[in-house]
């Protein structure tokens, strides 16, 4: 059974998506993702973007299944995409070159403005989920894009608060969150002519870094060449730290938000929406996963095990020392 399901508690869709069950953990002798492998893998690429096997959302939907009464169900209409990062099976991200991760980034770029073309699809979400921690089955290095027929219930957050910000201040809240970090400084990772990362004053997270845009952009596609390319050096950099950080491999959750599309009501949000990336990283320590438990799932109400301004500064020295380090190879 695949459908949408209408939550009028909260006031957005579920998607039902059965077959995503028949998903399979990966073979101990191959990889659907390495080069020739898989049925839809051709057998060299740098970077791949096929449709997913398994998806949430289709384009040759069923039936909804309720047709009527209290309840209300709707086509799960959408595509869902795998964006295969490299044919190397166990390379790590920070492990591309930046001209690489800059053809990746060109990739997803292309991607959502393929999506974006269908009208009925009204936002496109690339992400990544990196480690068993977050439940990835293959890990071969990938990121999926999904094509929503609606705005998903976080994002109308953001966008509303973004709104009502920009109508009192005349001004971005991403824009400003960006210049109190700076202010600040004590919460900065990184920093480009392009970019800056931090772990933001209010993140539920000990270790969730945004990466956010420096000039007021509302999508990914909008970004030049060299923005393109400080976001791939600034990705590259964030995602070393991690794995410094532990001595280990350290899973998250990366998701990319910008700007609904084919939306009239949301026809000026390039007014006060602003290109960024979330992570989502579980560990609080060293394997000790910070839960996404009662008060969190529940009722919206999160909580930080961590005060961000003595987590900030642990990954900042990383990103230092790693910064260094290359700049030491480059002389």
């Amino acid at each position: 059974m695949s459908e949408l399901r209408w939550n009028p508690l909260l006031g957005t869709w579920t998607m039902v998506a059965s077959n995503r069950k028949l998903r399979p953990n990966m073979p101990k002798d191959w990889c659907p993702f390495c080069p020739g492998e898989g049925k839809k893998v051709p057998s060299e690429f740098t970077v791949y973007a096929y449709d997913n096997d398994f998806p949430a959302l289709t384009q040759h939907p069923e039936a909804p299944y309720w047709d009527g009464g209290f309840y209300k169900s709707a086509e799960n209409y959408g595509k869902c995409e795998v964006i295969l990062y490299s044919p190397r099976h166990n390379v790590k991200f920070y492990d591309l070159s930046v001209a690489h991760i800059v053809e990746l980034l060109d990739l997803i770029a292309d991607r959502c403005t393929a999506l974006s073309a269908d009208e009925r699809i009204k936002y496109v979400y690339p992400f990544e989920n990196k480690g068993e921690a977050v439940g990835v089955t293959m890990p071969h290095p990938h990121g999926q894009i999904y094509g929503y027929p609606f705005v998903p219930q976080k994002i109308e957050t953001e966008l509303r608060n973004c709104k009502e910000h920009y109508e009192k201040r005349k001004r971005c809240l991403l824009c400003q969150m960006n210049e109190e970090e700076k202010d600040s400084d004590k919460r900065i990772v990184a920093e480009n002519d392009s970019f800056v990362a931090y772990i933001p004053f209010f993140t539920d997270y000990p270790y969730g870094v945004f990466i956010v845009a420096k000039r007021h952009l509302g999508m990914l596609s909008d970004c030049t060449a060299k923005e393109r390319e400080d976001l791939a050096r600034i990705l590259k950099v964030v995602t070393q730290a991690f794995d410094e950080l532990f001595k280990a491999p350290f899973p998250y959750m990366m998701v990319y938000h910008q700007m609904p599309v084919n939306s009239p009501e949301y026809a000026k949000a390039k007014d006060y929406y602003h290109f960024h990336i979330e992570f989502y990283p579980p560990f609080r320590e060293a394997n000790k996963i910070k839960y996404y438990a009662s008060s969190e799932m529940g009722a919206w109400a999160a909580a930080n095990t961590s005060a961000v301004e003595e987590t900030a500064p642990v990954l900042r020295k990383l990103v230092d020392q790693i910064l260094e380090k290359e700049d030491m190879n480059n002389e």
